[in-house]
């Protein structure tokens, strides 16, 4: 490495965020860049750790991160730019919103704070594309084979780039106005601002993908269609049947599942529609969120932006604890508690509850009724039980569900095509092979609701599978 000891000589450096009360009023991105000479001693503390568990185990894609770190210590970012784009299409994408499971395989987390690698990537994008070196890659050589890839979120992105640089047709098809699935219309402008993924679709329509918005596939174009116009199909439309919630009073107009709300207000700062009002809309409520992972953070740091008078967020499982458990040991993804910027800004969370009902007037929620529980192993399965006298009731003027999904919706071109789904309700699929011939599947699709690192690895995968068989194909 550059400098062999730099891991002493350097600390870690978070990269500074804009403050709490002047972000909470805007939807702005929130994270600010560190300098380049701090990020060049950053990419010092990668340490010469024989087997790089970052790469080898932490990272889904296996990005070379030690070397684009030595890159980087050196001064050649350019270098670094191509060598993390040798395995990872949308950097910006892993190295702005990945909870960077890369990051905790690091050697130096065994007993010190881990190298800086997601805000490392982000630099080296931003720089990239600063200074003209992340270009088009357009197929010097078309093969006349055709591709259609259903869904544009970054699996599907990811495999429409890998297959139209080997120099096949491709069309992508989105049901929404504009490409970018839930990156575009799940995560927040706050978290990711949507010129990161303006960008990359300019590079890929350069690159002779094509994008067919507002339709979806399986009611206004069969997937018979697609059968007979294309010689291969990726089906990557994500997880996206949400988990519901069965109690007395969930029919209330103003009990609404998480991506519903934060697709409409991400709708609303695109363009698409008008600003949050009425049930859409936190201002002046007690917002409660359901479900204590990302995407109720999501929800939390959004409705504070739209003004919300207080905000709780409920959780089923118990708190974690504040450092790595046994049970989830080094490199391995820790179950830690985590604090995310959504959370700074003020929220009230409450953990090992569970919802039992709501009351409502006029079919509108003005009360949440939940009780705590306790949780216990019972041959070898975690299984929870109602606490005794532990009942309670919050005010609830909106109530946003955040439980995560179940799989793929199954109605429409799923139920049309027929697919094999597997156990969790996913589509299963053999080397990315359905069970129907010329149909191909990726992503969240086939994996359940999942990061998007894994998305991106999924779409490249696929695109590679997708490649043997029409190269060798009549």
């Amino acid at each position: 490495m550059g400098q062999s000891m730099g891991f002493m000589q350097n600390k870690r450096m978070e990269p500074p965020k804009r403050p709490v009360e002047q972000r909470v009023y805007d939807f702005n991105e929130i994270e600010l860049s560190l300098t380049p000479e701090q990020i060049r001693r950053q990419a010092a503390r990668c340490m010469d750790c024989g087997i790089p568990f970052c790469h080898g185990g932490g990272c889904p894609l296996g990005n070379n991160i030690p070397d684009f770190n030595e890159l980087v210590y050196k001064d050649k970012w350019q270098q670094a730019c191509e060598i993390l784009h040798s395995t990872n299409n949308f950097p910006e994408m892993t190295g702005y919103v990945c909870p960077a499971p890369c990051e905790t395989a690091c050697t130096l987390a065994v007993n010190d704070e881990p190298v800086l690698i997601r805000h490392i990537e982000f630099q080296i994008v931003e720089r990239g594309f600063a200074e003209g070196w992340i270009r088009p890659m357009p197929a010097e050589v078309k093969t006349g084979k055709k591709a259609a890839v259903v869904g544009s979120g970054p699996a599907g992105l990811a495999a429409a780039q890998q297959l139209a640089r080997a120099g096949h047709d491709v069309v992508v098809y989105e049901r929404d106005k504009k490409p970018g699935g839930l990156l575009r219309y799940g995560i927040p402008d706050f978290k990711l601002e949507k010129r990161m993924i303006d960008r990359r679709l300019a590079q890929l329509r350069a690159e002779g993908v094509q994008f067919e918005c507002g339709v979806e596939v399986g009611k206004d174009i069969s997937g018979g269609y697609l059968n007979k116009t294309f010689d291969a199909v990726l089906l990557a439309m994500g997880a996206c049947q949400p988990r519901d919630l069965d109690v007395p009073g969930r029919d209330s107009e103003n009990v609404l599942f998480a991506m519903d709300y934060l697709s409409a207000q991400n709708r609303a700062i695109g363009g698409e529609g008008d600003s949050c009002r009425g049930v859409l809309s936190a201002k002046n409520k007690n917002v409660v969120v359901i479900g204590g992972g990302d995407t109720g953070s999501d929800c939390v740091g959004t409705a504070r932006r739209q003004g919300a008078k207080s905000i709780t967020q409920l959780e089923i499982l118990p708190k974690p604890p504040q450092s790595r458990p046994e049970h989830t040991p080094w490199p391995m993804w820790p179950a830690t508690m985590r604090t995310s910027s959504s959370h700074e800004e003020g929220c009230k969370r409450i953990w090992s509850v569970m919802t039992k009902s709501f009351t409502a007037e006029a079919g509108v929620v003005k009360k949440l009724h939940g009780c705590e529980v306790d949780w216990f192993n019972e041959d070898g399965k975690w299984k929870l039980s109602e606490k005794a006298d532990s009942e309670f009731e919050l005010q609830a003027d909106l109530v946003l569900l955040s439980m995560g999904f179940t799989g793929v919706v199954q109605t429409g071109l799923v139920e049309e095509l027929g697919l094999d789904l597997d156990n969790c309700g996913n589509i299963a699929v053999k080397d990315f092979h359905t069970s129907k011939e010329k149909v191909f599947a990726a992503g969240d699709t086939v994996r359940g609701a999942s990061l998007v690192v894994w998305a991106i690895e999924s779409g490249r995968k696929a695109a590679e599978a997708m490649n043997r068989v029409l190269s060798f194909s009549p």
